[in-house]
C-alpha cells in the first residue's frame, strides 16, 4: 500500500514568499470582510444606522469577497502541498494573485464607488436594469472585475493540470483507477494528487461556465438586443458558484491529509475507500448543483429530483473518508496538539456539521419553506467558517511555525476557544432565524426580528477578535527569526 504522503521536491525561496503573500493577503481580507458581515448584522438588528442601499452593497461585496479570498486560501494549501509532487509553475501562483488582487479593486470600486448591488450571483437580467440602482458601466467593471478573478484561478487550475499529466500521463491515473479497479493499491497516487486532480476537473468546469455567463452579460449590458435566456444564465451562475465554493473546500483539506500526520506520525494512506469517495465526489459535486434552483418551478422535473438525490450524497463520500479517517489518525496517537492541530481538527468538526442543515434544505418540501430564510447562510457559513476558513487558519501557523515548537502563547489557545465558541453561536443565530423563517437579504428587519440579529452581532464581534489575534501572530511570527 502507498503510504507515503511525504514531499520529493523542494520549494524555492521565491515560491514560498508568494505562498505566504497568499496567506497575508488571506488575512487581511477575511477581517476586512468579517467586519463588513458584522456590519450588516449590527444593521439589522436597528444597532447600526445603515441606508438599504448600503447595505445592499456591503452585502455584495461581502458574499463576493468571501468566495473569492476562500478560494485564495485554499489555492494556497494545494499548491503548497501539490509542488512537493509535481513541477509547478511559480510565475503562474504569483500571476494568479496578481489578478486577484486586481479583480478585488475593480469589484470594490463597482460596488462603493459605482454603487452596484447585485449580489454575488449578478442574477440576468438586474445587472443591466437597475431601475437607476447603478450605472451600466458599475455593472461591467464589476464584472470584469470578477472575470479576472476566475482567469487567475483557471490558469492556475490549467497548471496544476500540466503538471500532473507530465508526471502521471493521465488524469484517470492521477485519480487512481488503475488501483481503485484493479486487485491492488501499490503505487497509488498520494491523496494530494488525487485531491488536485479532481479539483482541477470541477473546477474548470465551473470557472469555463462562470466565465461563459460573465461575457455574455457583459455583452448585455451595452447591447440590450442580445438577449439571454433567464433560466440557462440562472443555471449557468449557480454551476460556476457552486463548483467553485465546494472547491475551495477541497483544496484546503489536503492540509488535513499533509500536516495531522506529522503530528500523529500515522501517515495517511491513499485506500481504496479514499478512492472511491473522491471519484463519487468528482461526479456528484458537479450534478448536485440544482439544489440551489428547487424553488424554480420551471426548472425540469428531473434535474430538481437529481438536486435532492444528490444532496442526501454529493458530500457524504469525502467527508466520512475524511472525517473518519482524523479520528483514526488521532486516536491513541499521542498527538501533540497545538495551534494548527487544534484548527485541523476542529475544521473537521465544522465542515461535518455544516453539511446536516445543508442536506435539510436540500430536501423539496423544506426548500420550500427554508431556501428564502436565514437558515441558508446558517448553513453555509457553519462549513465555511468553521469548516474551510479554520483549515486555512490552521494551515497559516502551520507556516509560521517555529522548529522548537515554542511558538504558541496563551494569547493564542484563548483566541482558539474564543473562535470556536463563537463561530458555533453565530452560525446557530442563523438557523435559529431560518427556523423562525425570518427572511434573508432583508436590509431591515421587524423589531421582532432584531434579538437574534443582535445576539449573532455578539458572536460576529468575537469572532473578529479571535482572527484577528490569528492574522497579528501570524504576521509576528513570520517576522521573528527561527531557531532549530
Amino acid at each position: 500500500m502507498n503510504t507515503n504522503t511525504q514531499s520529493s521536491l523542494p520549494i524555492s525561496a521565491g515560491a514560498q514568499k508568494v505562498v505566504i503573500g497568499y496567506l497575508a493577503v488571506c488575512g487581511a481580507v477575511l477581517a476586512l470582510l468579517m467586519v463588513f458581515g458584522l456590519l450588516l448584522r449590527l444593521g439589522q438588528g436597528g444597532m447600526v444606522p445603515l441606508p438599504a442601499d448600503l447595505s445592499y452593497q456591503v452585502l455584495t461585496a461581502h458574499g463576493i469577497g468571501m468566495v473569492g479570498i476562500s478560494g485564495l486560501g485554499g489555492a494556497a494549501i494545494m499548491w503548497y502541498f501539490l509542488a512537493r509532487q509535481v513541477a509547478l509553475n511559480s510565475s503562474i501562483l504569483l500571476l494568479n494573485l496578481g489578478l486577484f488582487l486586481l479583480g478585488v479593486v475593480l469589484i470594490l470600486g463597482a460596488v462603493f464607488i459605482g454603487d452596484f448591488a447585485g449580489a454575488w450571483t449578478f442574477l440576468y437580467p438586474l445587472p443591466a436594469q437597475s431601475g437607476g440602482a447603478w450605472e451600466a458601466h458599475a455593472a461591467a467593471i464589476y464584472m470584469v472585475g470578477v472575470l479576472l478573478v476566475g482567469v487567475g484561478f483557471l490558469l492556475l487550475h490549467l497548471d496544476t493540470g500540466w503538471a500532473i499529466l507530465s508526471r502521471y500521463g493521465s488524469l484517470t491515473k492521477a485519480l487512481g483507477w488503475p488501483q481503485m479497479f484493479g486487485t491492488s493499491i501499490d503505487d497509488a497516487p498520494p491523496p494530494v494528487i488525487v485531491a488536485s486532480t479532481m479539483v482541477l476537473i470541477i473546477n474548470t468546469l465551473g470557472l469555463i461556465s462562470g466565465a461563459a455567463i460573465l461575457v455574455m452579460t457583459i455583452v448585455n449590458i451595452y447591447m440590450p438586443s442580445f438577449a439571454i435566456d433567464a433560466l440557462l444564465a440562472k443555471n449557468m451562475i449557480f454551476f460556476f458558484g457552486h463548483v467553485f465554493i465546494n472547491a475551495t473546500i477541497y483544496m484546503a483539506v489536503i492540509a488535513v491529509y499533509e500536516i495531522l500526520p506529522t503530528y500523529t506520525g500515522r501517515p495517511w494512506k491513499t485506500s481504496k475507500p479514499f478512492l472511491i469517495a473522491w471519484n463519487a465526489s468528482l461526479i456528484m459535486v458537479l450534478a448536485v448543483y440544482p439544489h440551489h434552483l428547487l424553488m424554480d418551478f420551471v426548472m425540469p422535473t428531473w434535474a430538481l429530483i437529481l438536486g435532492q438525490i444528490m444532496s442526501y450524497t454529493s458530500g457524504l463520500p469525502v467527508l466520512v473518508v475524511t472525517g473518519l479517517g482524523v479520528l483514526i489518525n488521532v486516536s491513541r496517537s499521542g498527538i501533540r496538539w497545538d495551534m494548527t492541530s487544534g484548527l485541523l481538527f476542529l475544521a473537521t468538526l465544522g465542515w461535518a456539521v455544516g453539511v446536516v442543515p445543508a442536506i435539510v434544505d436540500g430536501t423539496i418540501v423544506v426548500n420550500a419553506v427554508l431556501h428564502n430564510t436565514l437558515w441558508v447562510p446558517g448553513h453555509f457559513h457553519t462549513y465555511l467558517l468553521i469548516g474551510q476558513t479554520t483549515m486555512v487558519f490552521g494551515f497559516m501557523y502551520f507556516v509560521a511555525a517555529r522548529p522548537d515548537s515554542s511558538g504558541d502563547t496563551t494569547l493564542d489557545r484563548l483566541a482558539f476557544w474564543v473562535f470556536a465558541a463563537a463561530s458555533f453561536g453565530f452560525t446557530m443565530t442563523f438557523l435559529y432565524a431560518g427556523k423562525a423563517s425570518i427572511p434573508r437579504r432583508f436590509a431591515e428587519h421587524l423589531p421582532q426580528w432584531t434579538g437574534q440579529d443582535q445576539v449573532g452581532a455578539f458572536f460576529a464581534a468575537l469572532v473578529i477578535v479571535a482572527v484577528l489575534v490569528f492574522v497579528i501572530r501570524f504576521f509576528v511570527r513570520l517576522g521573528r527569526p527561527k531557531t532549530a
